[in-house]
């Protein structure tokens, strides 16, 4: 079974795929993570992100031990990510992982932004988590702020927004819901809120308890 969860940045899809996994018994794969260690691979290395051929060999070469590294959750690796993802090379040179990774037995949970549209198409179940910038912008501060770091909301809200625009029209896989994903606003919803409202909807779709 897979269970594809799409959305924009801190709309909560990656706290949802992750309980989810954990209720099911699942595997997860936060995709975003990919992108972020590839960018965090040439940042390192002081490589050019407007680089697209060395994105693409970084992706190709991509060491998955490396996703635990604590510093691709900061809003720098965010901003990053969300430029080099939009190189359809280095999707490309990601695409055969994610697949892989979602076609383990039981079942996978994976989430970032083309899950249901690109990497997972035929997916059990597709859900589309969004919610209001402002709300998202408030989620990642206080986020960062746990860790320890030290940015203003205005800037976050505007990262966001950014980040928004950028994924939702690069030419790339861009941002949008499924043609048969369920829309989830998780706008009003705290964490446990959100989950049961996502276990119930994937639940409804796939007969499983």
């Amino acid at each position: 079974m897979i269970i594809a969860i799409d959305g924009p940045a801190a709309s909560g899809k990656g706290t949802l795929g992750k309980r989810l996994s954990e209720h099911f018994g699942f595997a997860h794969l936060d995709t975003g993570l990919l992108y972020r260690a590839v960018a965090r691979v040439m940042l390192d290395r002081e490589i050019d992100l407007a680089d697209r051929d060395a994105a693409h060999q970084v992706a190709l070469n991509l060491d998955v031990t490396d996703l635990d590294d604590p510093r691709l959750r900061g809003a720098q690796m965010g901003e990053a990510a969300s430029v080099i993802s939009g190189y359809q090379p280095v999707r490309d040179a990601l695409l055969a992982f994610q697949r892989q990774f979602a076609a383990q037995p039981p079942g996978a949970v994976l989430d970032g932004r083309d899950i249901g549209t690109v990497v997972c198409p035929d997916a059990d179940v597709k859900l589309f988590i969004t919610a209001a910038s402002e709300e998202r912008a408030r989620r990642r501060h206080l986020e960062l702020q746990k860790r320890g770091e030290r940015i203003v909301f205005e800037t976050i809200l505007e990262d966001i927004r950014r980040r928004d625009e950028r994924d939702m029209n690069r030419s790339s896989a861009p941002l949008k819901p499924a043609a048969d994903a369920i829309i989830l606003d998780t706008t009003h919803l705290d964490a446990d809120a959100a989950f049961q409202a996502a276990l119930d909807l994937v639940r409804a779709k796939s007969g499983r308890a």
